[in-house]
């Protein structure tokens, strides 16, 4: 389905609450479907971006009329939607679907949030505009998963604190568990340190220096995760996601600090991915 947008395509605000789930009301157009008055065959239809031929690529959500005209939809963080992006559209019985437009949205209570005690995976779904001005929405599903908070970056080192979710027993989770930075190229060693631990609560120093030791001179990417000292349990990839920004890398932006490598002075850098996941990048000056 073309990015591009129609012309003066339906606008859709959305709503969040505080357990991941998200409703739709779409505000312009706000009618039946080409039946008539009483049809209310439509759908809104969620595409995921390069899986839309896929079994777990497209989710139809019923609309059904509000009490002030529009239609509305909803998507509970029961439904399971797999981690993309997704691009939102509305149909009504046969007719192709229709790209929507970004409303108003209503993101309050994603900010600061803190999901309850459970092991069932951890569903954020996040509305935002493209570029092109359409409405998309950003999923991620993730058990365990390890929420990174406050950064602070000190003389060759970043300081990080965060949170565990979605394990039966987060305090034995962390016990004897390690920060572990993973070079995107496999044949640099794992670095690893040690975390210190207050209940689901945890908080790490990595060093630039332990980094840089096998810097090659070209741009090298370390991706942090927490292992669990027992091998049978999922590591959790460390990221930001429990909040209402869809794209942090532009917008949490931290310095970079030299280092010394084995070919000369480098540059380390913290920075959040496209999918909000925390890495550090060593490269040379620029």
């Amino acid at each position: 389905m073309s990015e591009a947008p129609e012309a003066a395509p339906a606008r859709a605000d959305c709503v969040a609450d505080s357990a991941g789930g998200l409703t739709f009301h779409i505000a312009d157009r706000a009618r039946p479907g080409p039946g008539g008055h009483d049809d209310w065959s439509g759908a809104l239809v969620l595409v995921r971006r390069g899986a839309a031929d896929t079994p777990d690529g497209e989710v139809r959500l019923p609309l059904g009329p509000t009490a002030d005209g529009r239609l509305q939809a909803a998507l509970p963080s029961t439904v399971a939607l797999p981690e993309g992006r997704w691009d939102v559209h509305v149909a009504h019985r046969d007719t192709e679907p229709r790209r929507l437009a970004p409303g108003l949205n209503d993101l309050r209570s994603l900010v600061d949030r803190r999901p309850g005690p459970s092991t069932n995976p951890l569903s954020v779904r996040i509305p935002y505009a493209t570029k092109h001005g359409n409405l998309s929405l950003r999923s991620w599903r993730r058990a365990p998963h390890a929420e990174a908070g406050e950064i602070r970056l000190e003389d060759g080192t970043m300081a990080v604190r965060g949170r565990l979710y979605r394990v039966a027993y987060p305090s034995e989770w962390l016990a004897e568990a390690v920060v572990e930075a993973r070079c995107r190229r496999s044949a640099a060693p794992v670095r690893t340190a040690p975390l210190v631990v207050d209940g689901p609560d945890f908080s790490f120093t990595l060093s630039y220096a332990e980094l840089a030791r096998s810097w090659d001179g070209g741009a090298q990417v370390w991706d942090l995760w927490l292992r669990p000292a027992d091998e049978s349990m999922a590591p959790a990839r460390l990221a930001r996601i429990l909040d209402d920004v869809a794209d942090k890398k532009e917008i949490f932006t931290y310095p970079p600090r030299t280092v010394s490598g084995p070919h000369g002075e480098a540059q380390a850098q913290p920075y959040y991915t496209r999918d909000n996941d925390l890495a550090v990048r060593i490269e040379a000056p620029a």
